[in-house]
């Protein structure tokens, strides 16, 4: 099974650099322009979509005529106090300088932390695959959030990866193929995925290289 795992489009949220997770906004015009559909969203089957209206937007930009299966736990996380503020509003707060030394691992003020957001998020991909699986498609998108990206493939990536080398940019994403799908129990699937291509920079290799690069 072949799954396209795709970020949604920018949102002013996404432009000005801010922690967008509950906020519930649209594209914005140039989040809507930088959308490229690429050969390989022709191929899809299933079309599977956070409850956020920046990626059902996205979504019916990419998928016209398709339905969207929307999957409540795909939104993004929820990011508290620190909600829909950026790093110049937040550098002077002693919670989030907190957060930052503890690289992402303690919780959101009075929102979720990273543990608690990446189990909801896998379980629900779970959830996909199983459904995909029953309904015997071969090709599905999940049009999601960065976070929920990172979530999943931190946990199901074949290639040693971890949370944090999975960030992709606005209205881009992955070609996964899930290399082995094995039924444990009646109701539980075992699975890894093996990562294809970046959809805008191609080659993985190459765009790994790229985001060290970036990183160092």
């Amino acid at each position: 099974m072949k799954v396209l795992l795709l970020r949604h489009g920018k949102t002013a949220g996404n432009i000005e650099k801010r922690y967008v997770g509950t906020t519930d906004e649209l594209l914005s015009e140039e989040g809507i322009t930088d959308l490229v559909c690429a050969a390989e969203y022709q191929n899809v089957e299933a079309v599977y979509v956070s409850p956020m209206l920046r990626c059902v937007q996205t979504a019916d930009i990419l998928f016209p005529g398709m339905e969207k299966i929307i999957v409540d736990d795909f939104r993004e996380c929820d990011f508290g106090l620190f909600e829909y503020k950026n790093y110049m509003e937040l550098k002077d707060d002693s919670r989030y300088q907190k957060w930052l030394d503890s690289n992402g691992i303690l919780p959101f003020p009075e929102g979720e932390s990273r543990e608690e957001f990446q189990k909801r998020c896998v379980r629900a991909f779970e959830g996909v695959i199983q459904d995909a699986k029953n309904k015997g498609v071969h090709t599905i998108a999940c049009v999601v959030h960065g976070g929920t990206i990172m979530s999943i493939l931190d946990v199901f990536s074949d290639d040693g990866g971890s949370y944090y080398d999975f960030q992709v940019q606005n209205g881009d994403g992955f070609l996964a193929e899930i290399t082995s799908l094995n039924t444990k129990f009646e109701h539980m699937i075992d699975f890894k995925m093996s990562i294809c291509y970046s959809i805008k920079h191609g080659n993985y290799t190459a765009y790994k290289e790229q985001r060290e690069k970036f990183d160092g």
